[in-house]
């Protein structure tokens, strides 16, 4: 893997565009405050290149007010600006002195250049595209071979996924993409490129397109057929169970591979303490009855005695966070919990976190799956909307749930040598798997009633199954050794 040289010639960003930057940091998505920053300052500037067609590729770290943040500018003639930024209003950041500058990464020649920049010269390309999907980061492919992503919220330190990412591949995890470049300035990563998994598909996409071969023949109209008549997950032929048991073995082999390469930790007692005190906290501010519900579930965690190693998860497991190609599973983004502190992040824990995480996807995908088919079919206020149609979804939701989660499991317990990161018993396996999958919906719940209120009842819906005691993913973990109800997946 190539270590990217930073080449700036330094220099003030151009008159007038500093002060544009607090709108425009405001569209993005990646900036983390809400509304225009009050300040941004300039901490260190420059230009990066001159593409061979004019203008320059400007590079700035700002910050806004408190964190900072890199920027990736265009600086064209306003002339030729205009169509290089059409459809990509977002990105504009303004235009001062007959100069237009935007987001140098949705204009092609612009983003070869910093290709070329960030690689030393050592990496080029004919097309460059950037990927719309993001978030926190920035990501561009290139010639569909090559994805360089792009760090904006920077850290004083090493990037998670490029450092992880990297530590992975050297110990011989083969379910990562490789890594080509990585670009850093001092300590700080600025960006780093991975091998593109051209063709490839995420877990959630897979899973959605498994439930809809699961939903659409059963319930074609108001009247739902009964209990005998519906086919199980496990008859049809968008099955889903053996890609869930070949992702719970890679899963594990990611654990394996993360204890490897960062060790593991025997004494993380003070971090499971420190989970339970703030889920009982997060249930109290919910409500009480909630919390009051849920009080055996929390004596079950406090009796559990033997806690299993530590060791850096990935933090943030889900189905959109693996993606299926022709070779297999891959994980992707290390980074964690975008909303939880960097320091936190970086903690050791057990790795049923990652497990946890993975089984509450399964439920998501499950939930979203039936909601979707049903608002798409259905008239919701009229007759059959909470009948027998929402009856047989439901129950449909549950047995494709249930099944994958077993599979998963499955393959996880599975894999050789991952009892050795785990507690002995089976008791104590599922303990921390409820308890990690608590600390998951509230996270979720969380979420979901600050930027997505519609998907709230989700996470709500579990977390009540979980207080009140009526199941879980990890409930009844002890019998499940030795495979799936239906049958061995895959």
């Amino acid at each position: 893997m190539g270590e990217g040289r930073f080449c700036l010639v330094e220099g003030g960003l151009p008159p007038g565009l500093e002060g544009m930057l607090a709108p425009y940091l405001a569209r993005q998505r990646w900036f983390a405050g809400t509304g225009a920053p009050s300040a941004v300052s300039v901490l260190e500037s420059g230009a990066l290149s001159e593409p061979p067609t004019g203008g320059r590729l400007l590079w700035a770290v700002v910050a806004a007010p408190e964190d900072r943040y890199q920027l990736l500018l265009a600086e064209r003639a306003s002339d030729q600006a205009a169509d290089r930024v059409a459809g990509h209003e977002a990105a504009l950041v303004g235009s001062a002195g007959g100069r237009t500058y935007y987001d140098a990464t949705v204009d092609g020649e612009m983003a070869i250049a910093l290709l070329e920049a960030a690689s030393g010269g050592t990496e080029h390309a004919d097309i460059a595209r950037p990927l719309v999907a993001e978030q926190s980061n920035t990501s561009v492919v290139y010639d569909d071979r090559l994805i360089l992503k792009i760090f904006r919220r920077l850290s004083g330190g090493p990037n998670l996924d490029a450092e992880v990412t990297t530590a992975l591949a050297r110990v011989g995890f083969a379910h990562v993409a490789r890594p080509v470049l990585r670009w850093r300035k001092g300590a700080t990563d600025l960006a780093f490129g991975q091998e593109y998994l051209a063709g490839g598909t995420d877990g959630w996409a897979l899973a959605l397109t498994s439930l809809r071969d699961l939903y659409a023949p059963e319930v074609t109209g108001s009247e739902a057929p009964t209990g005998e008549e519906v086919a199980g997950p496990g008859q049809k032929g968008g099955d889903f169970a053996g890609e869930a048991e070949r992702l719970g073995l890679v899963t594990a082999e990611m654990h394996l591979s993360m204890a490897g390469a960062f060790g593991t930790s025997r004494d993380w007692s003070s971090s499971w303490a420190r989970l339970l005190a703030s889920a009982e906290a997060e249930l109290q501010a919910i409500g009480p009855d909630l919390a009051r519900a849920a009080q055996p579930l929390f004596q079950r965690f406090q009796a559990v005695s033997d806690l299993g190693l530590a060791l850096r998860p990935h933090g943030d497991y889900h189905l959109g966070q693996v993606m299926r190609t022709d070779s297999g599973w891959y994980v992707l983004d290390f980074e964690g919990e975008p909303n939880r502190p960097v320091e936190e992040r970086l903690r050791a824990l057990s790795p049923m976190k990652d497990v946890a995480g993975m089984l509450r996807s399964f439920d998501y995908a499950a939930q979203f799956g039936a909601a979707q088919y049903r608002d798409a079919q259905f008239d919701l206020a009229g007759p059959g909307a909470g009948g027998p149609v929402a009856e047989t979804l439901e129950s449909l939701a549950m047995a494709w749930e249930a099944r994958n989660v077993e599979a998963f499991l499955h393959g996880y317990l599975g894999c050789s040598g991952i009892e050795e990161l785990l507690p002995a018993s089976a008791g104590d396996r599922e303990a921390l798997g409820l308890a990690f999958e608590l600390e998951k919906v509230l996270y979720e719940l969380s979420y979901e009633r600050a930027f997505r209120p519609g998907w709230a009842a989700i996470p709500l819906n579990a977390l009540r199954r979980l207080c009140e005691g009526l199941g879980g993913a990890f409930a009844g973990l002890a019998g499940r050794a030795g495979g799936v109800r239906e049958g061995k997946a895959g």
